[in-house]
C-alpha cells in the first residue's frame, strides 16, 4: 500500500499498473498532475501476513490541488508468489 501511495505522489502510473492485479487492471491510467499527495494514514489492516493470500488495507490519503481533500478507501490485495497486487476497493 505504501509503495502505491508513493507512486501516486511521484506520478508513476507505470508502477501503479504493474502492481494492479491483471483481473481488474485498466489498460491505461491517467493521473491528475494537479494533485499533490502528501500524507497516508493506515487506518486498519486485515490479513496480509506472510502466510496469507489476500489482505485488506483501509487508509486515508490526503492531497492538495485546487482544494484539499482526502481519499478514504478499503483496498483489497492478493498475493501471487512473493508479490502483492491491488485488486479493488470495497
Amino acid at each position: 500500500m505504501r509503495s502505491r501511495f508513493s507512486a501516486f505522489a511521484l506520478g508513476d502510473a507505470a508502477y501503479l499498473l504493474r502492481s494492479w492485479h491483471a483481473s481488474t487492471r485498466p489498460e491505461t491510467l491517467e493521473l491528475d498532475a494537479g494533485l499533490r499527495w502528501y500524507r497516508l494514514d493506515i487506518e486498519r489492516t486485515e490479513r496480509g501476513g506472510p502466510f496469507d493470500l489476500e489482505g485488506v488495507v483501509e487508509f486515508s490519503a490526503y492531497y492538495k490541488g485546487d482544494e484539499r481533500g482526502v481519499q478514504h478507501e478499503a483496498s483489497r490485495f492478493v498475493r501471487d508468489g512473493a508479490d502483492w497486487f491491488y485488486l479493488d476497493a470495497v
